[in-house]
């Protein structure tokens, strides 16, 4: 479990927080993970689509790149946040996992951003129809 809590800003007036808390619990099923209501965002799954049968294609299984020192450790700082925050999980080490993404870091003012290369995955991914809705 998580042992982080959430703050608001100080920079948020009085008004602006209670607006956002309002918000918040209006939109409680979106955030609700039962025993940390409002911890995290829940129940948006989605399920891909493949254009591909099993067994997938070896460039669906990619490798990690190759990283500085600096990288590996600001990835895995990363890594752990969404680990904790459970957005991701660890895959056991008898755990068959037939797709990867190699994830990287991107540097913007100084802060890393994790990034996942998806870019293999989108070749063999379905496209949603119709992504905007007809204007008449």
């Amino acid at each position: 479990m998580n042992s982080r809590r959430g703050h608001f800003s100080t920079t948020l007036t009085t008004k602006r927080k209670l607006s956002l808390l309002k918000m918040m619990r209006k939109t409680r099923p979106a955030f609700d993970i039962g025993e940390e209501p409002l911890g995290k965002i829940g129940g948006h799954d989605i399920e891909l689509y493949l254009d591909v049968e099993r067994p997938y294609p070896p460039i669906l299984r990619r490798p990690l790149y190759p990283e500085s020192l600096e990288t590996r450790k600001e990835i895995q700082k990363h890594v752990n946040t969404v680990l904790d925050m459970d957005v991701i999980r660890k895959i056991g080490h008898n755990e068959i996992v037939q797709i990867t993404t190699p994830v990287l870091i991107t540097w913007h003012h100084g802060k890393s951003r994790l990034c996942g290369d998806f870019r293999s995955l989108k070749n063999y991914t379905k496209s949603d129809r119709n992504l905007y809705p007809k204007q008449t």
